[in-house]
């Protein structure tokens, strides 16, 4: 595993620890993105898909692959940071940058379709994984049999490990929930300007999806799942409920009745699926 390092962010000058992934090579050699610690990370505020993949050249054997790019949610203010990292020369012209591998994306990408030439689907990893271990795309994904669990396992199985931030206030709370439906696959999540209020959730929104956070000490209740599903229902999104002290048994059999994912989570900063809609989404993604 790669060294920790510090990343300042611009909004707020804390200093976040961050460590750098570490993907596979189809040759079987561990990969880490090159961090670039002399170019200052920026704030992400609008997410495209060239930025959000980064070449990384493999150094056993020499193999370039497309990975995402590195990012860190600042443990303070609740900011997004995409750290630079070294471009191959080959593949960028130079070293230093933001672009997810070449300027303006690779050649002969659309945006729609993923780093290995097949269709990326809603799962933002199942490019880079399938770039890196099968350089045909054609033979990528065998036949997953029945439909339903074999799907849903083949799709959790290509996200990378999700790296929890430790949760110390509300706002905390707010930055890795985002980070974690950011990591089911949901891009542009948004979060609220401001500090989150201790007595009140806090809205997250994305393309197709509404969740609240309730980063306070009570369990939460019957009346916030239904408020909940009642904006995803008029907003034709997935409804999803993060919550720190966990929810009332009238809370967790209505979301069940109405297929509410519930996660909880504790201070380390993993969220945890509490009913069946939750295992689904993390199982299927976004």
């Amino acid at each position: 595993m790669a060294d920790a390092v510090p990343v300042r962010c611009p909004a707020c000058l804390r200093e976040n620890d961050y460590t750098a992934p570490v993907f596979p090579c189809a040759c079987g050699s561990p990969v880490t993105p090159p961090l670039d610690l002399t170019a200052p990370a920026r704030e992400l505020i609008h997410r495209t898909w060239s930025d959000s993949w980064v070449t990384v050249r493999c150094e056993a054997c020499g193999r370039e692959g497309e990975w995402p790019h590195p990012e860190v949610g600042c443990g303070s203010c609740g900011t997004v940071l995409v750290v630079p990292v070294h471009l191959p020369e080959a593949a960028g012209g130079g070293t230093g940058g933001y672009a997810g591998g070449f300027p303006g994306g690779a050649p002969g990408r659309s945006p729609g379709r993923s780093p290995g030439g097949g269709e990326a689907g809603r799962d933002p990893h199942a490019g880079a994984r399938l770039s890196a271990a099968d350089p045909d795309p054609g033979a990528a994904d065998p036949d997953p049999g029945p439909a339903g669990a074999s799907a849903s396992a083949s799709a959790s199985a290509r996200r990378p490990a999700f790296r929890p931030v430790t949760i110390r206030t509300a706002r905390d709370a707010v930055s890795t929930a985002a980070l974690y439906l950011r990591w089911l696959g949901f891009q542009d999540v948004r979060q609220p300007d401001g500090r989150p209020i201790p007595s009140a959730a806090v809205d997250l929104r994305a393309p197709g999806l509404i969740a609240q956070v309730d980063p306070t000490t009570a369990p939460a209740g019957l009346r916030a799942v239904e408020c909940v599903w009642l904006n995803g229902l008029t907003a034709s999104a997935t409804s999803v409920y993060f919550a720190l002290a966990g929810y009332t048994q009238d809370a967790r059999a209505r979301a069940d009745d109405l297929g509410i994912p519930l996660f909880v989570m504790d201070l380390t900063g993993m969220p945890q699926p509490v009913n069946d809609p939750a295992d689904e989404l993390v199982g299927g993604g976004a």
